[in-house]
């Protein structure tokens, strides 16, 4: 949902609700941001990139990535690894954004823990597809 509200609204606290997210949605978005987060709210060209992989790359990933870790389907380490890899990237340029960027936040602690699943989940990715070519036994 946050991804969807960079880029349906276009200057958060002055333009109106997009359809989807929900108004609350979008205003506990916008709360979070003024109040911890200010790079949330200023949606630099460089971050606003960063959104359009998200959505336009990633997000059929994990459609396809649901289904091959549920059926255990060994197509997928590839994709995984690319997946991980570029996430990983992302992360660590906009946290240090968050640190030391014109547009640092104030809560820094808070911040870490709001992206830590962003960092951890494709380490532990990477972590499980570099184990083996083999991710699942055939069943």
């Amino acid at each position: 949902m946050i991804d969807l509200e960079q880029l349906t609204v276009k200057e958060p606290g002055v333009s109106g609700y997009p359809l989807w997210p929900p108004p609350f949605m979008v205003d506990l978005i916008h709360w979070y941001g003024f109040n911890f987060d200010p790079l949330l709210i200023a949606r630099p060209p460089w971050w606003q990139a960063t959104i359009w992989i998200d959505v336009l790359f990633f997000g059929p990933f994990y459609g396809f990535a649901l289904y091959a870790f549920w059926k255990g389907k060994n197509w997928i380490r590839f994709g995984a690894i690319v997946w991980a890899s570029m996430l990983i990237t992302n992360v660590t340029i906009i946290l240090f954004e968050e640190f030391t960027g014109p547009h640092a936040s104030p809560e820094i602690g808070r911040v870490l823990l709001a992206n830590a699943c962003w960092f951890i989940f494709p380490v532990l990715t990477l972590y499980r597809t570099w184990r083996s070519p083999i991710m699942f036994e055939s069943k």
